[in-house]
């Protein structure tokens, strides 16, 4: 990729042939009165959205207050406004050549540079590494990262002595305190760090300090052991899976990727771009590839509300198509109906304007973790098209630092344009002061990160490694096998460091049952312990219950709380009950279609249906339900479910189609050291699961079903009864 700079962009524009895009007002460069091109919409919106929001704020006046609040109240909203206002101003700058933008934004530095110098440590700094500006030092790194790009718009525009003002009492002074006084964060291997490197990597280039550079790539001692270069090798998988989980990859991604266009502008022989096997280009896709409707998967600390409509995805799709130019990722920009006002955007405005645009390849796909893809990894299974597709998700990753919770082998389901099985993703209400001043709510300890939080295993109401993240961060599952036929996607993985003398071994799979139109998700996990003890499989799940085929003894007087600590503190217990054979199972309903949750009852078992919100007293969780397997008193037990999606409910016509399950029956068996499982429908056809654990695919295995023979080859197979050859 050779940048190129935003005038030349406007200029290619203007000679592009007429029909190639839409009409629009047209623009005047910065280097005359002459119109350079017809806009194609796309990026015209864009500008005409930054203008409305610039000219709002000039209006407003130059107004820089001392620092005094947390996330969300004024100063701290008022920072952030004005270096989005520095930012847009000097984009606006570059693209008309007006000079009020130019003067409001080396008014508003001017500002700064009187401002700047007279902070110390934020008062209102809390646990995090406290900030100058803002009350940590992440949001420091980020007003950098984005002044920064304002100030290179107007830069050689300024008289010397304005030039020397800004560069000595902002820009120098918060590369010191970003590389210097806050040097632990500086040199981390965490999301921090990249925003620190990147501003402080884009002053340098700007004020021409190879100092400054080379110790953003490199790290404060030059030594390459921490820095921007790095973080890229460290954070991100071999598949461009970021370590913390998708919420995170998307924050990270932008200072990655406008500090690496930054390096790819000035000194192209770095060929950022291919670096690692071009790294950063997989690392967008793969940011991508971790959404559901737009939504990314809530791993971890993740607020559930963020989709691709964020602003660093709108950088992201525009940097990745103009180094890849793949149509794809129009097709991600024309659901965002956003773009950026560089020369990225132009080229993605104007390709999205001739037609060029392609669906985006949403597919199954295994996702390592970790640097060298060994420490586990996530498996996306997809079936169907569309908005309304179904995903599976099985997350067998690592903890993901300081922001994993502890969930070792969990998974989510989403359908017919929703989330069926849920993650709850982190208690927090971001930049609301109301709750917490924005930070983490207590209740993300002593709820979100919790095992039974999430649709994990939880061995003795104890969460996954005691619940200590340090320890936790030392261990990942082993990913055994992942397939993505179309009619078995399969993934298995396995654990035996959560709990001291447990091996936990999972499958999940996307299976084409006979007689069926949608697959059904089954879940084979088998646990082992060297003592007698209690398992607990839940569930959470969206939706409203229909019927359950069990009776239910109900807690209607009172409800009691499930337990004391780990999570189990927080959840209500609705009732229990001990399902028999073909009769374990759930209905639920949302948005019309219908889902039943089928599971195979054990020995000393039993189920308990709850919702979480108990012993919450400022209101802080949401409540939503949950159905709990559990056995007690076993050194050992296996729980196969699955979960079926069926019918229709029409409001409107009063109509109801299938809101019965059409499974008539569950059933496992053990066949020495396979696992079977048959899915049975009410109309007598059989398909079988037939899970081997041998991950040789030439070697050929045979176990009896409902006492015929089947044969398979390989880790896992599909079979279906009655069928010639089976």
């Amino acid at each position: 990729m050779k940048a190129i700079s935003l005038a030349a962009a406007l200029a290619f524009c203007a000679m592009a042939q007429p029909g190639q895009a839409a009409a629009r007002p047209e623009v005047v460069s910065p280097g005359g009165g002459e119109a350079t091109s017809q806009l194609p919409p796309l990026f015209q919106d864009e500008m005409e959205r930054a203008q409305e929001f610039v000219h709002a704020m000039m209006e407003q006046g130059v107004v820089v207050p001392v620092p005094k609040d947390p996330g969300g109240g004024y100063t701290h909203e008022q920072h952030k406004r004005n270096y989005r206002a520095i930012h847009q101003g000097g984009q606006l700058y570059a693209i008309t050549g007006d000079e009020k933008y130019r003067v409001y934004v080396r008014d508003m530095l001017l500002a700064y540079a009187e401002l700047y110098p007279t902070l110390g440590d934020h008062p209102a700094k809390a646990n995090q590494n406290v900030g100058r500006l803002f009350w940590q030092v992440l949001n420091d790194a980020m007003w950098l990262v984005h002044a920064v790009q304002g100030y290179r718009d107007v830069r050689d525009t300024l008289t010397d002595t304005e030039r020397a003002r800004i560069d000595d009492n902002v820009f120098r002074p918060a590369v010191k305190f970003l590389s210097v006084d806050s040097q632990r964060t500086f040199d981390r291997i965490h999301n921090h760090a990249t925003w620190a490197t990147a501003g402080v990597g884009m002053t340098g280039y700007l004020l021409g300090d190879q100092d400054m550079v080379d110790r953003a790539l490199l790290g404060s001692d030059k030594s390459g052991d921490a820095g921007f270069l790095r973080q890229s090798e460290l954070l991100f998988s071999p598949d461009g899976y970021y370590t913390e989980g998708p919420y995170y990859q998307r924050f990270a991604l932008l200072p990655f990727v406008v500090f690496a266009n930054d390096i790819e502008r000035n000194e192209p022989e770095r060929r950022i771009f291919e670096h690692r096997d071009g790294i950063l280009q997989k690392a967008i896709t793969t940011t991508i590839q971790l959404t559901y409707g737009g939504y990314f998967f809530p791993f971890n600390d993740a607020i559930r509300d963020k989709s691709l409509n964020t602003a660093e995805l709108y950088e992201g799709v525009a940097i990745a198509y103009g180094v890849s130019q793949d149509p794809g990722l129009l097709s991600i920009a024309k659901w965002q109906n956003r773009t950026v006002l560089n020369e990225n955007g132009l080229a993605v405005s104007s390709d999205l304007a001739a037609g060029k645009a392609k669906p985006f390849d949403f597919k199954s796909m295994l996702l390592t973790d970790g640097p060298d893809g060994d420490r586990g990894a996530v498996a996306i299974f997809r079936h169907g098209s569309g908005p309304r597709h179904t995903a599976l998700v099985a997350k067998n990753s690592s903890q993901g630092m300081g922001h994993g919770h502890f969930d070792k082998l969990s998974w989510q389901l989403y359908a017919n344009g929703h989330e069926i099985v849920r993650d709850y993703g982190a208690a927090r209400f971001l930049n609301i002061e109301a709750k917490e001043g924005g930070r983490y709510l207590p209740e993300n300890e002593s709820w979100a990160k919790q095992t039974i939080a999430h649709n994990a295993l939880v061995v003795n109401e104890t969460s996954h490694f005691g619940g200590d993240g340090k320890h936790a961060d030392k261990f990942a599952p082993t990913q055994l096998y992942f397939s993505s036929e179309a009619d078995l996607q399969v993934s298995t993985a396995t654990i035996d460091s959560a709990y001291e003398g447990v091996t936990m071994t999972r499958t999940m799979a996307m299976l084409e049952v006979a007689g069926l139109a949608e697959p059904v998700v089954i879940d084979v996990l088998r646990a082992g312990s060297d003592e007698s003890s209690q398992f607990d499989l839940p569930l959470h799940y969206s939706g409203h219950i229909m019927e359950t085929g069990f009776e239910v003894a109900r807690n209607v007087a009172g409800r009691p709380v499930l337990g004391s600590g780990h999570g189990y503190q927080h959840v209500w217990v609705d009732g229990t009950s001990m399902p028999q054979a073909d009769r374990a199972f759930m209905t639920w309903i949302l948005d019309g279609r219908f889902y039943t949750y089928r599971f195979v009852p054990q020995e000393n078992g039993n189920i308990i249906l709850g919702e979480s919100g108990a012993n919450d007293p400022k209101f802080n969780l949401r409540r939503e339900p949950m159905v709990i397997q559990r056995v007690t008193d076993a050194s050992s037990a296996t729980f196969v479910s699955a979960l079926e999606s069926h019918g229709l409910y029409d409001g409107a016509t009063e109509q109801t189609i299938d809101s019965r399950s059409l499974i008539g029956s569950l059933r496992y068996q053990k066949h020495n050291e396979y696992d079977v499982v048959i899915v049975e429908t009410k109309n007598g056809a059989k398909t079988v699961l037939a899970i081997s654990y041998h991950d040789d695919p030439d070697l050929t295995h045979n176990a009896l079903a409902d006492g015929q023979t089947v044969r398979w080859k390989g880790f896992a197979g599909r079979i279906v009864l009655g069928e010639e050859g089976n």
